[in-house]
């Protein structure tokens, strides 16, 4: 699974930074740094709950930095952006968010000095290379956005969304050396400098044997949509639900609801079982899911154009359904569909995270030697 046997590479310092916004960078990147440590120094800088999960991979070779980052406030499934704006001045200015990046800055200048950037959609670290005349490696899933050509039929209806998007993601990490974007569609690439490569898969979820069981899986990062809970309810689907009651010590049950506490072992399990999966239009579920060839019903965050385009791509491919809302009616609907999804998703195969990897060494081997990168392999 590594590249160990395609690239030797001396050990490099690497400053590698994950947004705290939404789990999915943590759980990617954690399989990142858990192969990159093997062989070089890393620093990692992290906000939100995805410090915490990065936290234990904390050795000799792999430093974890709490840092202070913008969060979103959810509700009904929608992005309140007002609530949104106070919370993150009451952060970065009352409870002092902004000093602490400052001091954080300063430290790792000082005690660190990496040789390379690498930012999962993070820009402390970012802006750390600009200042420090660093090359920056981007790995996330956003950048397809602005550097793929997404056809018309994807955008419709919400191609102004779609340019708002754009717009910021081009502006978040511009001029980096090369962007790796993590994806399970492959439309054009349009700019140079990029390499599509399969979802970032861990390890639990690349060993997991899908079965074919008879409830859904259910992951809902608003903790507030009662419609979508009343037509689960009246489906009488057994429903294992992940995200709308959280921090619960044990599951708790109402009916044929099954609310489960979060942990790794059990949402794999209950995954690589499920006999479809519902959930919003973040990419590193809907990844897993195809990976272990279960069905979805994608109901991406209203105004968040990066999970339409997961989603539209996802019904597009024949692993699954877009929709607005779950109602009743989408639901039967999109339990009617499942026999034709699994047939749909039989088609896609990946070999584990072979490919990220091997062109990740590439590309800090290029760095190392003081090289241009080679370009990306073609697109079979």
């Amino acid at each position: 699974m590594g590249p160990a046997d395609t690239v030797t590479l001396p050990g490099m310092r690497i400053l590698y930074g994950v947004v705290g916004e939404g789990m999915g960078h943590a759980i990617r990147s954690r399989v990142v740094l858990d192969e990159l440590s093997r062989r070089h120094e890393i620093e990692v800088v992290v906000s939100g709950r995805a410090h915490d999960y990065l936290k234990v991979l904390e050795s000799d070779r792999l430093g974890v930095n709490r840092i202070w980052g913008l969060s979103l406030v959810y509700e009904d499934n929608r992005v309140r952006n007002f609530q949104t704006l106070l919370a993150n001045v009451k952060g970065a200015l009352v409870a002092g968010g902004w000093p602490e990046n400052i001091r954080a800055f300063f430290d790792i200048a000082e005690r660190f000095r990496p040789d390379v950037v690498v930012s999962d959609f993070e820009s402390w670290s970012y802006l750390f290379a600009r200042m420090n005349g660093l090359p920056v490696i981007s790995i996330d899933n956003q950048q397809i956005v602005s550097r793929c050509d997404i056809p018309p039929e994807i955008l419709t209806g919400h191609e102004a969304d779609a340019q708002l998007t754009r717009a910021i993601v081009k502006a978040k990490l511009p001029g980096c050396l090369h962007y790796l974007v993590t994806t399970f569609f492959y439309p054009p690439v349009a700019r140079p400098r990029t390499t599509l490569v399969p979802p970032i898969l861990r390890p639990a979820v690349l060993s997991a044997r899908p079965e074919e069981g008879e409830h859904l899986l259910v992951y809902q990062t608003s903790t507030s949509d009662a419609g979508l809970l009343e037509a689960l309810r009246a489906s009488g689907v057994e429903c294992r639900i992940y995200g709308v009651r959280r921090g619960i010590p044990e599951e708790q049950r109402d009916g044929n609801l099954r609310f489960r506490p979060f942990s790794d072992a059990g949402f794999v399990d209950d995954l690589r079982t499920a006999r479809g999966v519902i959930s919003n239009g973040g990419f590193t579920l809907l990844g897993e899911a195809v990976y272990l060839h279960r069905p979805v019903l994608s109901v991406p965050v209203h105004r968040q154009f990066e999970q339409v385009l997961n989603a539209r791509y996802l019904e597009a491919e024949g692993y699954g359904v877009a929709a607005e809302a779950v109602t009743g009616e989408v639901l039967s609907g999109f339990l009617e569909r499942i026999p034709d999804l699994r047939a749909g998703l039989e088609r896609y195969g990946q070999d584990g995270n072979r490919a990220l990897f091997a062109r990740l060494d590439e590309l800090l081997a290029s760095v190392a030697a003081g090289e241009a990168p080679p370009p990306p392999p073609a697109l079979s």
